[in-house]
């Protein structure tokens, strides 16, 4: 099993940050790659599109309000990889005045490598913390 996690700092308060993502349905709001999203099964399953036109099928394991994280699986998509598991958390930073977002995965390669599926999961979840943090500073 492979895993990658990274995280970025964003100039606003974890209630503010938590706002914006802590929705499951929530990605298309902050997620540039992620155009559109449908929930299903009472909310717990999220029907994304990408750009380029693939359906990704994520279930919401486990939601935490009062902690700010939520923990998914991913059901369907075009990725080199099953057992997929992540984790999105918002956290207070040290400062008191700003938030860690942390953004993490564990899963198993299929046909690759685990550097090519650290790789490219920890490509996503940069390229997807870098967005968050522009919807802050724009």
């Amino acid at each position: 099993m492979a895993h990658t996690t990274t995280s970025i700092k964003i100039p606003a308060s974890p209630g503010q940050v938590w706002q914006l993502i802590g929705g499951f349905d929530s990605l298309p709001n902050w997620l540039p790659y992620i155009p559109s999203s449908e929930v299903s099964e009472g909310g717990r399953v999220r029907h994304l599109a990408n750009p380029d036109g693939d359906t990704i099928v994520e279930r919401l394991e486990v939601f935490n309000d009062k902690e700010r994280y939520y923990t998914y699986s991913i059901m369907k998509a075009p990725f080199p990889v099953t057992d997929y598991l992540s984790t999105i958390h918002v956290k207070e930073d040290i400062d008191g005045e700003s938030s860690l977002v942390e953004w993490s995965g564990s899963f198993t390669p299929v046909g690759v490598s685990n550097d090519e599926a650290i790789d490219l999961f920890h490509g996503i979840y940069k390229d997807g913390l870098e967005a968050l943090l522009k919807a802050f500073i724009d």
